[in-house]
């Protein structure tokens, strides 16, 4: 497939009219979040599939804009971003407008420890890759318990550091970055994994907020082109 070429309109069916290029698969909860964070931004950006059901991060052409075959990419012009807290970091640099991290010390300080619990202490733990490694090498029955074990740790963790702070959403009463790192986690516990959310009351309640939003619905899997080809 030729990656320069594969294009589809943005998630939110507008017209592109910048220089983003996001390179996503619709089931990756890390492209999810950067949808999320680029409708919240109101950025419009030409979508570009990556199907890895069909392996196609594997090409080479992919390889050159990532060398660790991961979605997402976002390219802006001669910038070439891969991983989502990077993609996210970037956008919040070049393009201020709806901020995604407070000008408060503190809650910015929080906002990227709970991306950062989801980015590295979950998500890596739950990937589909190790997870058919762990059903290769240990049986079949073994990967969901193991994700699920995975899930409830680190949703434990979020519930402690989140319970004294949260508002309508994750900290406070608008959406930050920490949202667009839990929305598309909490979604993909519940949905993949059968997590039962009222062991997490506070990640339960913030939940239901994301889902009123516009942006995040949106920015939701079965509303990407891709997944409806």
């Amino acid at each position: 497939m030729d990656f320069q070429s594969h294009a589809l309109k943005c998630s939110d069916g507008s017209s592109t009219s910048s220089n983003l290029v996001l390179y996503s698969f619709w089931r990756s909860s890390c492209s999810w979040r950067v949808r999320f964070a680029l409708n919240l931004k109101g950025l419009s950006y030409e979508y570009r599939a990556v199907d890895l059901g069909r392996r196609e991060q594997l090409n080479p052409d992919f390889e050159r804009l990532n060398p660790l075959k991961y979605v997402p990419v976002l390219v802006d012009g001669p910038v070439v971003v891969s991983d989502s807290y990077a993609i996210l970091l970037y956008l919040e640099e070049k393009y201020p407008q709806k901020a995604l991290l407070p000008t408060d010390l503190r809650l910015k300080s929080l906002h990227l420890q709970v991306a950062s619990i989801v980015s590295s202490s979950i998500q890596p733990l739950i990937m589909l890759e190790l997870l058919k490694t762990i059903g290769e090498k240990f049986g079949p029955e073994e990967p969901l318990p193991w994700a699920q074990s995975t899930l409830e740790k680190g949703f434990n963790a979020l519930e402690k550091l989140l319970k004294d702070f949260s508002g309508q959403y994750a900290l406070g009463d608008e959406v930050h970055m920490a949202d667009v790192f839990l929305a598309p986690q909490i979604s993909s516990a519940i949905e993949n994994f059968g997590i039962d959310m009222s062991k997490f009351p506070t990640l339960a309640r913030i939940y239901k907020s994301y889902k009123t939003l516009p942006e995040f619905q949106a920015s939701s899997p079965e509303r990407q082109l891709d997944a409806l080809h």
